[in-house]
């Protein structure tokens, strides 16, 4: 029973230790931690709050970069279109020229066939009539001497 008694004149004179302590308790809680455990608060908000802006920026950021790459796509791609436009024009002129260019060589070549077609007709003329010509000349020229007889030359039998 001593033992009792000697752990209950513990017990009270722990009493005053303990409440004490649960006010020491309470006043730290109230006067360090809590505010300490508000400004350690408000700072992750704020560390919070700042990566999201960053995540947000950097979201941003990467749509314009998006956006920035989609539209020199679509311009170069404008770009080829249009040289390719140009290119194609380049190849029409080129070939229209080249037409035009074979439409004149024909008509010179038809016209020069037709300049060759009409001179060798104008050249059978003029040897058809030299060649009508030319047999009457041979042909008067080997009757007339026989017509008019033997020539002088001829009869005395004189070569010359």
């Amino acid at each position: 029973m001593q033992t009792l008694v000697a752990l209950e004149d513990i017990l009270v004179k722990a009493i005053p230790t303990f409440i004490l302590v649960w006010i020491l308790y309470f006043y730290i809680s109230r006067v360090f931690l809590g505010p300490l455990q508000q400004t350690l608060r408000k700072r992750h908000d704020a560390t919070e709050g700042l990566r999201q802006a960053a995540e947000a920026r950097i979201s941003l950021a990467e749509r314009k970069t998006a956006e920035y790459q989609e539209a020199l796509r679509s311009n170069a791609a404008e770009i080829y279109r249009q040289q390719e436009q140009d290119r194609q024009r380049a190849i029409d002129q080129r070939a229209e020229i080249l037409r035009q260019a074979r439409q004149r060589a024909e008509e010179q070549i038809s016209g020069a066939r037709q300049q060759i077609h009409a001179e060798a007709e104008e050249a059978k003329k003029v040897l058809q009539k030299e060649s009508a010509q030319m047999a009457q000349w041979i042909t008067r020229a080997i009757l007339e001497p026989s017509a008019a007889g033997p020539s002088p030359t001829a009869a005395s039998g004189v070569n010359r």
